[in-house]
C-alpha cells in the first residue's frame, strides 16, 4: 500500500481496555526476512485485563517453529511525542520493541526511529533512527530499573530540528546537529521476535522453555504543538 493510500493519524492515547482495530492491525501469517526465526501470528496478541500482551512461544507454522506477537498503526504519524510504558520478559536472542516505521513495502524510503529492549540484558535499551536505511544516532542507555522487573515508560519527540528521547520522563539522548533526520510520515509498532542471525547484536537464541510475554499498559501519539493529554505524559513536564 503506497503512503498515498495510508491516512494520517491524529493524537491519541490507547490503554488498551479493549483491542481497537481503528487504531491497530494485527501482523500476522509472514516473517520479516530470514533472519526472523518467528512467524508473525495472531495468536501471539491479546488484550486482557487492560494489558496488551505480545508473546514469543513455541508453536509450529509452514515458515517456523516460533510464533510472536506484533500491532501497528493502521495510520502514519508525524512530528510530535511518541509514547508506550511496558514491561519485557527476559531472554537471550529475543527483542520487544517500540518504534515507528515506513519503507519500500510502502512505497516510501526506509525510515524508522527505536526504542529496542534486547532482553538478553534487561538492563539497557537500544536506541536508534534509520534515514533512507541507513542508521543514525545509535545508543545503548541504562535503563532505571529492569525492564522485566517493572513496566518503564519510553518517549520520543520528533520534530524538525531533531528527535529527543526520554526514558520515564527523563531525557537520555539527542540526535547531534547536522544529522540526518527521517522526514517521512511513518507507522507506528510494538513487537516481540526473536532471532538466531544476530549473537553479537541480540545475544545467541536461547530456546525459551515457556512463552515468553511483553505486557504494554499504553500507547499514545500527542502531535506537536498540541497540549498534554493525560497526566503520565512527558509532554506535560516539556516546555
Amino acid at each position: 500500500m503506497a503512503q498515498a493510500e495510508l491516512p494520517r493519524g491524529e493524537s491519541f492515547v490507547d490503554d488498551f481496555d479493549s483491542f481497537d482495530s481503528s487504531i491497530w492491525g494485527v501482523s500476522d501469517g509472514w516473517v520479516n526476512g530470514d533472519w526472523q526465526n518467528c512467524q508473525w501470528s495472531r495468536d501471539a496478541m491479546n488484550v486482557q485485563n487492560g494489558m496488551l500482551h505480545l508473546q514469543f512461544a513455541a508453536q509450529a507454522t509452514d515458515n517456523r517453529d516460533y510464533v510472536c506477537g506484533e500491532i501497528q498503526s493502521r495510520k502514519v504519524y508525524g512530528y510530535g511525542t511518541y509514547e508506550a510504558r511496558y514491561r519485557t520478559a527476559k531472554g537471550s536472542g529475543l527483542n520487544a520493541a517500540f518504534f515507528t516505521y515506513i519503507g519500500p513495502h510502502h512505497g516510501q524510503p526506509h525510515d524508522e526511529i527505536d526504542f529496542e529492549v534486547l532482553t538478553r540484558d534487561t538492563s539497557m535499551v537500544s536506541l536508534n533512527t534509520y534515514v533512507s536505511s541507513e542508521p543514525n544516532n545509535g545508543k545503548r542507555v541504562r535503563l532505571p530499573q529492569d525492564s522485566d522487573m517493572s513496566f518503564i515508560t519510553y518517549s520520543f519527540v520528533w520534530s524538525e530540528e531533531g528527535i529527543t528521547w526520554y526514558v520515564d520522563g527523563e531525557k537520555v539522548h539527542e540526535t547531534a546537529a547536522g544529522t540526518p533526520l527521517p522526514t517521512h510520515e511513518q507507522k507506528i509498532y510494538a513487537s516481540f521476535w526473536g532471532s538466531d542471525s544476530f549473537p553479537n547484536w541480540m545475544g545467541p537464541f536461547d530456546p525459551p522453555a515457556k512463552a515468553l510475554t511483553m505486557e504494554v499498559d499504553w500507547i499514545a501519539f500527542t502531535a506537536e504543538g498540541e497540549d498534554c493529554q493525560f497526566p503520565e505524559s512527558v509532554v506535560c513536564t516539556l516546555d
